[in-house]
């Protein structure tokens, strides 16, 4: 399994605007093919700090989605956003306890 994190830092003021797209794409983007899995954390200690935790059958369909007209869909309304470049990481799933 794979699992995507990307870590995203917002404009204070521009936070409700990403939170109003995320809740409205986060079904389309959780059915989408291969997604098993999809979360938003904010961090504790920096309130403009979110990130996503994302699992995938395999890398072809994270691929599929990050070329997707949803993908880019949302990243447009997205990176507007950002205050910082995002980071983002693709990791295997080792264990679950």
């Amino acid at each position: 399994m794979l699992v995507r994190i990307v870590k995203m830092s917002f404009e204070p003021a521009k936070i409700p605007e990403f939170l109003d797209n995320f809740h409205q794409n986060k079904k389309a983007i959780r059915n989408f093919e291969g997604c098993q899995l999809l979360e938003l954390y904010a961090d504790k200690n920096q309130s403009n700090i979110y990130f996503t935790y994302s699992y995938w059958e395999n890398d072809y369909n994270l691929e599929n989605y990050r070329n997707s007209d949803l993908f880019k869909q949302v990243w447009a309304k997205t990176k507007p956003l950002f205050n910082d470049q995002p980071q983002a990481w693709s990791v295997d799933k080792i264990v679950t306890l």
